[in-house]
């Protein structure tokens, strides 16, 4: 199926960068992109620095663009903050989310958009694969850690990722919602707003072929960093679960979570003789430990606000 829509369409593009020289090469693929008849484009860049480090760059690229570029200064190194200056300034009817380190291909958008027309939800996800160096550890390249896809509970997914997404402004579990300040520097926030858009009635579908590439830098391209990031990822879900739950009946919760835990490191032991399947369970088990300490309220480890983490 070709995406001709008999009316006239809008799409903003939502990049938030912190001080990252390789949003030029993010903002240089969708310059490339091809737009289906009848739908126009804009581009949104919220600079999330405390001073307005992407400004002279945003404006030498516009000439090269074949869409207006909206430029958002946003000074808090809070992620929360430019994602929402995204949604505040979006004039569309779709507004989707593209990393600063990311890049797309020519039918990124038009997959997206077709598969919103095709299944009317309104949140939908692409695939983000990573790219890795030819020095990178063998077993991360064959396990693949680094990659993006969505998780299915039961058929459905239940919660999302900025990294390749595109919104319906006009639904109503879409307009109006924002992400949490207090998870704009830890992460999690995208996981905190798809799953409560989920639970208030918001239907999230997702396109295989709207893909996008992300290359895994040094500093990212160790056991270390994705045990940090699984943890924190765990810490938004315990803490979300745990929101469903007060007192006593966080116990079975606490139990169950614990029991994981216990099962990923025993997994850890007997498979350490296959380096994919130990790093496997290794994280998975930093998974549900961060889960545990969501559920008892630790507070999210930072993750954006520094060069590195951005």
């Amino acid at each position: 199926m070709t995406y001709h829509p008999a009316t006239p369409v809008k799409v903003d593009i939502g990049i938030c960068t912190y001080r990252r020289p390789m949003v030029v090469d993010t903002l240089l693929s969708l310059f490339r992109l091809d737009v289906p008849e009848n739908v126009s484009v804009r581009l949104i860049v919220a600079d999330n620095d405390a001073e307005p480090s992407a400004r002279e760059l945003v404006n030498a690229l516009q000439q090269r663009s074949h869409f207006p570029i909206h430029y958002v200064h946003c000074p808090k190194s809070n992620i929360s903050i430019a994602r929402n200056a995204c949604l505040s300034e979006c004039e569309a009817d779709f507004l989707a989310f593209i990393d600063d380190d990311e890049t797309a291909p020519a039918n990124w958008l038009t997959e997206l958009l077709k598969t919103a027309q095709e299944t009317q939800a309104d949140a939908v996800l692409g695939p983000v694969t990573a790219l890795y160096a030819e020095d990178a550890p063998g077993w991360m390249t064959k396990g693949d850690f680094h990659s993006t896809r969505p998780v299915w509970v039961n058929g459905d997914i239940i919660t999302g990722y900025t990294c390749n997404t595109l919104l319906r402004m006009a639904s109503p579990a879409v307009k109006s919602r924002r992400f949490a300040l207090s998870l704009g520097q830890s992460g999690g926030e995208d996981t905190h707003f798809f799953t409560h858009m989920h639970q208030d009635g918001g239907r999230i579908a997702y396109s295989e072929n709207a893909l996008l590439t992300e290359p895994v830098p040094q500093s990212r391209a160790s056991f270390i960093w994705l045990a940090k990031r699984r943890f924190r990822s765990g810490q938004t879900h315990g803490r979300l679960q745990a929101e469903q739950k007060a007192g006593l009946r966080r116990l079975p919760l606490i139990l169950s979570t614990a029991a994981k835990i216990t099962y990923c490191a025993a997994s850890t032991l007997l498979t350490a003789f296959d380096p994919v399947r130990r790093s496997r369970s290794a994280l998975r088990t930093s998974l549900h430990a961060g889960s545990l300490s969501g559920i008892f309220g630790v507070r999210e480890i930072r993750q954006y606000g520094t060069v590195e983490a951005a």
